[in-house]
């Protein structure tokens, strides 16, 4: 038997919706679920072939300082997609928050950021940039309060991290992995100590 969805009530509606889900599971089963719908997001990590960095985000979340008390994450620059394709979104999510024009995108994935709770699903891009890639100082949409400081770290620091368990963003690990698998010669421990912009 092929599960259905009975029932559906809409618990929430915000700036992210939470239903509950009458559903008939293939066994027959009858059970709620609550589900959470808010958009789907890009995701991108620029980096910088010839200087072996790339660009990230440190911003305050208020899920994580809740959970944990940290008050900034380290992430790869992400946001959701509007009325625009994934690859729109997210050249302009780098402009906005990394101050960085990228023209090459590479898709590594299409992920469901938490399937067990969330519609979601994240379109995750590789992109090279430079120097001259440089358009702003990045920081956010202005009017968003993201509070938004750009790092340029080095990637043999970033794959250090990744490989100590210091990456705690799901995303930017999988993209600074990704990078890795396609690019090993990028992660030369050598390169040099970037900081902030």
């Amino acid at each position: 038997m092929t599960p259905e969805i009975c029932e559906r009530e809409i618990a929430h509606a915000g700036y992210l919706t939470v239903e509950r889900l009458r559903v008939r599971l293939s066994d027959g089963a009858m059970v709620w679920r609550e589900i959470e719908r808010h958009g789907d997001a890009a995701v991108v990590l620029p980096y910088d072939p010839e200087r072996r960095c790339a660009l990230l985000v440190r911003l305050f979340r208020a899920p994580v300082f809740d959970q944990s008390g940290e008050d900034v994450l380290v992430e790869a620059c992400a946001g959701m997609i509007g009325n625009e394709d994934a690859e729109s979104a997210a050249r302009r999510e780098a402009r906005e928050e990394l101050g960085v024009a990228l023209t090459s995108l590479t898709f590594v994935a299409h992920v469901w950021s938490s399937p067990g709770v969330s519609t979601e699903r994240r379109v995750l891009f590789l992109a090279p940039y430079g120097v001259a890639s440089r358009v702003g100082t990045g920081g956010g949409a202005i009017g968003e309060h993201e509070g938004i400081t750009v790092l340029e770290q080095p990637l043999a620091n970033l794959a250090t991290d990744a490989d100590q368990g210091r990456i705690s963003d799901g995303k930017l690990l999988t993209l600074i992995l990704a990078l890795r698998l396609r690019r090993p010669d990028l992660f030369d421990e050598n390169s040099r100590e970037i900081g902030s912009l």
